[in-house]
């Protein structure tokens, strides 16, 4: 079972700025995943021509089980909070998980949020900025795969530090109920070992994955917990969109 996680900056380019719906189909069909999570993906957004990237990332891999996460609705700079499983039909944005395997079972677990501003320094700056973060979310699908059943969850945890460990350690409290094994991936916006220190969950994919060009920290993570190992090493991969690249590796129960 090949899983990959990609954070698409909504189909963005950082090379030339644009979005293309050709390149962001062709990224997903060279992944070729058998599940996949996106995070940062519009729907009927004006920034991303009105398409809804997760119906067109289903298409090209042939996902017909798919669900997409609203965590924001309306367009940048008037977003509007959306919460547990409602789907707006406004313009959103969230993140999306997608399976060529039958789904069991979905769920949407949504994840506790700094209500306040808090304070980040961003790389290269010398002073921190006061910033208040979005509502976060994650998508868990128990998969029917060849291996037999798979819990496989999808997320994207803030970027405020400390926060973002706490969220992942209630993720994890969330899905103790959920079969095993399971996988949890996603943009975790934390180094290294980090969220295998917070979780105990093994991970499976060692890679750089931050900045795009030339990455120099792995915020994007694949963890697994239960009876799943890479059948090789896994990949970090440059798709020619985004300011991540996508994390790929095929495993199995054996």
């Amino acid at each position: 079972m090949r899983v990959a996680t990609f954070n698409i900056l909504h189909g963005r380019s950082t090379v030339d700025g644009e979005v293309r719906l050709d390149r962001f189909a062709d990224a997903v069909r060279d992944l070729d995943a058998d599940v996949l999570a996106l995070q940062e993906v519009d729907r009927d957004q004006p920034r991303s021509h009105g398409a809804d990237l997760t119906v067109i990332a289903a298409d090209v891999m042939d996902a017909p089980h798919h669900r997409f996460a609203a965590i924001l609705h309306g367009e940048p700079g008037l977003w509007t909070a959306v919460t547990g499983d409602q789907q707006p039909a406004a313009a959103s944005y969230g993140i999306a998980l997608l399976s060529r395997y039958p789904v069991r079972e979905w769920r949407v677990l949504q994840l506790p949020t700094l209500r306040r501003r808090a304070p980040v320094r961003w790389p290269g700056t010398r002073w921190p900025t006061l910033v208040r973060d979005e509502p976060r979310a994650a998508l868990a699908a128990v998969v029917e795969a060849p291996e037999g059943l798979v819990t496989v969850v999808g997320t994207h945890l803030t970027f405020i530090p400390g926060w973002n460990v706490r969220q992942l350690r209630h993720l994890v409290a969330q899905t103790r109920t959920l079969p095993r094994p399971l996988v949890l991936m996603g943009d975790l916006n934390l180094e290294g070992d980090r969220p295998q220190r917070a979780t105990g969950l093994r991970p499976v994919v060692v890679a750089d994955t931050y900045p795009v060009a030339h990455p120099e920290r792995q915020l994007d993570h694949v963890l697994v917990d239960g009876a799943l190992h890479p059948v090789r090493p896994g990949r970090a991969v440059d798709t020619g969109l985004s300011d991540h690249r996508a994390l790929v590796v095929d495993l199995t129960t054996l």
